[in-house]
């Protein structure tokens, strides 16, 4: 009797095994997409792009030319790697030179977050 059970029990396993897979097996209608309307490219904030006068301070390091707010901290960036500044572990740090110093505030070590705040101090 006990064999008798068990045949019925492996044929539910096979036939609802059987299901799953024709479920699988029937093909899906997709419906066709639209291509998505083209937009428009971004144009540049006009306040980012305003030229800024560096302090004199800043102005030893960058330059004296008004340029945008971004070319100021790009040139920056290049000053510190140029001279190996960032710190060899946590390369979120600065380690201020002479000239830093003065911009940072006396401060010798500077977060890169930091950094852009004082910065701003010493542009107009």
């Amino acid at each position: 009797m006990a064999q008798a059970k068990k045949k019925p029990a492996a044929k539910a396993k096979k036939t609802v095994a059987k299901k799953a897979v024709a479920k699988k097996a029937a093909p899906k209608k997709v419906a066709a997409k639209k291509a998505a309307p083209k937009k428009a490219k971004r144009k540049p904030n006009a306040a980012l792009m305003k030229p800024m006068t560096p302090s004199a301070l800043l102005a030893e390091v960058v330059g004296s030319k008004p340029v945008p707010r971004g070319q100021i901290v790009k040139s920056l960036w290049a000053y510190i790697k140029k001279n190996d500044l960032q710190d060899k572990i946590n390369k979120r740090l600065i380690n201020a030179d002479e000239k830093l110093k003065k911009i940072f505030g006396g401060k010798s070590v500077v977060n890169m977050f930091e950094m852009t705040k004082h910065v701003s101090k010493h542009i107009q």
